[in-house]
Order: C-alpha cells, then sequence, then structure tokens
C-alpha cells in the first residue's frame, strides 16, 4: 500500500465518526535519506504563524554525527504519518530570522511496521557556533532544540557500552545521569548492541525514548553490534532498522552504507568498524576484506594528529571464569583481535575502544600482541544496559584494571586537549572506577 500523506490522512479522518481518545497510536521502524536543498531564509514574521508540532506530529528526535562537525549537522526524526513538506529550521541562537532546509520522506518497513522517517543534512555552518534548530511540515513547527558545532582541540565527549536491554530503564538511568553531569560534553559514541533484537521495534522506540534530551542536543556516532543483526526469531540477517536509523558520513562503498565510516572531531580521526563479519557472511561475503582495504586507505588519508577505532567486538578473548562456568576457551586474542590488531600498529593507532563482553577492562598499551607503552591503549568499556554477565570472564594476562566483580553498569567521558586523551570510567551514580590517558 501506498503511504498516506498527513494531509490525505486528516482529509479522511474529517469524514470517518470514529474518534480514538488520546489520539491514535503507531509504531514505527525507520528508512532514511539525507536531503540536502539550499538554505531558505525564514523570517520571524513568517514563524508567527505556525503551530506547534504535537506528539502524533513528531516522535524521536536525534542528532548524528557529521565527517565534519565544524560546519555541518545531520537530523533525524520520526513522524506518525508521511509528511511530504518535511523541513528543518535553523538559526544562530536567539536570533530573529532563520534558514530551511527540506527534509527526505522516507517510509521503513520492519517487524510488520511502517515507519516515517525524515532525515537532513544542515551545511556551511560556523565552526564553534551555537545554533539552535527545530523540525516542521507545513504550517507546524516544534520546539527549538540546540545544536553546537565544534572547534579547536579541546573538547568532551560521553562513551556508552552495550545498552541492550529487556525494558531501557537501566539505559535510561546510566545515560541519562552521565548526560547531566558532563553537559559540555559535544558528542556522544553508542559502541553496538545498542539493541537487544535489531528487528524489535519496540526496543529501538525505548531506546530512543530513554534519551530524548540527550539525542537532541548532541549527535550520536554509533557503530552496529551482532544483536543488530537478530530477527524476532534470534536469527541473523541484514540489519535493516539500524541502517536505516543512522544516517552516517559517507564511506564511499555504496553496498555497506551506514555500517563504518570515519569522521574528524578536533585532532581526531576517529574510524568507525562494523565486526560483524560472522554474521553478515550470508549477505556480504566481502565485509571483512574490504572494510581492511578501506581502513589502510582512509588512515593513509587523515593529517590530524590522533586516530581512534572504535569497533564492538573485542580483540582480546577471555577465559571462562571457572567459578561461573565450564569450558575451555584461553585467554588470548578473538579473530578480530587477530585481523585488526597488526593493522592498527602499522598505521599508528593511539586508542582502540571496544565492547561485546559487557565488561570493563583497561589493557594499558598492547603492540605486537604483547605489552608495550608504543602500542595504543585498549579499552574495552563495558555494559550500559540491563544484560550482565556477573563475573563470567577470567582475568587476561593483559588487563590492568579490572573492576570489583560482579560488576555493574557503566559509562565513560573522554575529554581530548592538544596533548592529552584522558578516559575515565564512571558508576551511573558518578563514582570514579578508573582513569587511562595517552599524551604526546
Amino acid at each position: 500500500m501506498e503511504p498516506i500523506s498527513r494531509r490525505t490522512f486528516l482529509k479522511l479522518a474529517g469524514l470517518a465518526a470514529i474518534g480514538v481518545a488520546g489520539g491514535l497510536a503507531y509504531e514505527f521502524i525507520p528508512g532514511a535519506k539525507t536531503v540536502t536543498h539550499q538554505a531558505v531564509r525564514s523570517t520571524k514574521a513568517a514563524a508567527a504563524h505556525y503551530e506547534l508540532t504535537s506528539d502524533v506530529d513528531m516522535l524521536h528526535l536525534w542528532q548524528v554525527i557529521t565527517a565534519d562537525s565544524r560546519t555541518s549537522r545531520t537530523i533525524s526524526w520520526q513522524s506518525a504519518l508521511s509528511e511530504e513538506e518535511a523541513v528543518v529550521e535553523y538559526r544562530l541562537k536567539d536570533a530573529e530570522d532563520a534558514f530551511v532546509i527540506s527534509a527526505g520522506n522516507e517510509t521503513f518497513t520492519d517487524d510488520d511496521t511502517m515507519t516515517y522517517l525524515h532525515t537532513a543534512t544542515i551545511q556551511d555552518l560556523k565552526p564553534g557556533t551555537a545554533y539552535e534548530y527545530r523540525i516542521g511540515y507545513g504550517d507546524k513547527r516544534s520546539d527549538w532544540y540546540p545544536l553546537h558545532t565544534a572547534e579547536g582541540s579541546d573538547f568532551k565527549a560521553l562513551i556508552f557500552p552495550d545498552s541492550q536491554s529487556s525494558d531501557y530503564s537501566v539505559w535510561r538511568d546510566t545515560a541519562v545521569p552521565a548526560y547531566e553531569r558532563n553537559q559540555d560534553a559535544q558528542f556522544y559514541i553508542n559502541m553496538g548492541d545498542l539493541v537487544d533484537n535489531g528487528q524489535d521495534h519496540y526496543q529501538w522506540s525505548a531506546w530512543f525514548g530513554a534519551i530524548e534530551k540527550m539525542a537532541s542536543a548532541i549527535p550520536i556516532a554509533p557503530i552496529p553490534g551482532n544483536h543488530e543483526t537478530y530477527n524476532r526469531d534470534w536469527k541473523v540477517r541484514f540489519p535493516e532498522a539500524y541502517v536505516h536509523y543512522f544516517s552516517l558520513p559517507d564511506n564511499g562503498l555504496k553496498k555497506y552504507k551506514n555500517q563504518f565510516y570515519t569522521f574528524d572531531y578536533g585532532d581526531i580521526n576517529f574510524i568507525c568498524l562494523d565486526t560483524q563479519f560472522t554474521e553478515m557472511e550470508q549477505f556480504q561475503p566481502s565485509l571483512e576484506a574490504d572494510e581492511v582495504a578501506w581502513l589502510k586507505d582512509d588512515a593513509a588519508k587523515t593529517d590530524k594528529k590522533w586516530k581512534i577505532i572504535v569497533m564492538h567486538k573485542d580483540p582480546l578473548q577471555y577465559a571462562f571464569n571457572p567459578a561461573v562456568r565450564s569450558g575451555d576457551r584461553q585467554n588470548g586474542f578473538s579473530a578480530e583481535g587477530e585481523t585488526f590488531m597488526p593493522i592498527f600498529d602499522q598505521i599508528g593507532v593511539d586508542v582502540v575502544l571496544s565492547a561485546h563482553l559487557h565488561t570493563y577492562r583497561n589493557r594499558g598499551h598492547i603492540r605486537q600482541f604483547k605489552r608495550d607503552p608504543a602500542g595504543p591503549l585498549y579499552i574495552l568499556t563495558g555494559v550500559a544496559g540491563n544484560v550482565r554477565y556477573p563475573s563470567l570472564w577470567a582475568t587476561h594476562p593483559l588487563d590492568e584494571y579490572v573492576p570489583p566483580q560482579p560488576e555493574t553498569d557503566n559509562y565513560m567521558v573522554m575529554e581530548a586537549t592538544k596533548n592529552k586523551l584522558t578516559f575515565q570510567c564512571f558508576l551511573p551514580d558518578g563514582t570514579l572506577l578508573d582513569t587511562a590517558s595517552v599524551e604526546k
């Protein structure tokens, strides 16, 4: 069935003598298309004619990282119905006049649900400048939301490990206080396994709903995890919902759109990998080889001082704690580690952030598969949802810090200056667990 526009729906609703108390209910699983048009000036007089959007008109609103956050920003949101006149309006903070650009109006069907998704990328912004934006369609506009562009080498970012959950209350209770304590953070990284089941519409809605204030104020830099690939029967499939939710920087390879990418922030080149080689084997059999080639090429192009790898699956392999689980799994290195760690040494990576094992571990510096201060700093980032593996993993010979067991949820704060990167791990209540840094 063709999507129904909001205007057509309202006409039909006016003819039907049917009402539902509290409004209509819809379910959403998105699809996205970035639309960039020349901005058109909107005056204060024009704005006076707009009505505020209602909850039915606008659902989950989020910013997404771009390749260069000094001059651009991607805005995405969901609506209840098809909205052919979707726009993003932006202005300097507290200015009277604004600019308007068109947004995409895309549909995406998954989990037996049609979702309406709108995405637009604002370009030609001024570095280090406070803006505000709002979304709308027709004669409706939302409230204004903050948008601040990057400038210089000093900044703060939040890092959230696996947030997959049953009801996402723990994700909320971890992420919201983290943002409240760090409202000067300029973006946040999600380390994959955002949700427990990538096809489940409820989980995506709950995930976004838990972080509404943060998601609308600062951009996300996500990577996919293996749980983004699962259908409702827990069989592997292509991560349809994930790649439509997040319109990410172009990697130059159309068949891997929104899977792996790179972006610059300050003096850092962030390289965000897709490590689901096993899961994608039947859909993208050359993913690993193509991504390795892309990684080497991308690393050779950057002129940034620092390189940080963001990857879901951990490069190290952990044995089971015999007090919790038996098995012949041995400490060592994972298949992903054996593939990528020599490349990280070769291209001069400074920090490697990983997830997947739902435990925090600071391994210090590793090079050529052994402890070496000349190698990258390796940090396994922990867990930020309610899927936990209490005391499951043994201590690895390369671990420098292991939190008290059984551990609970955590988040991380990264602070960058010209000559130093600092990573801190916190419990949800703000208790500091660990600090690691690199200097050059």
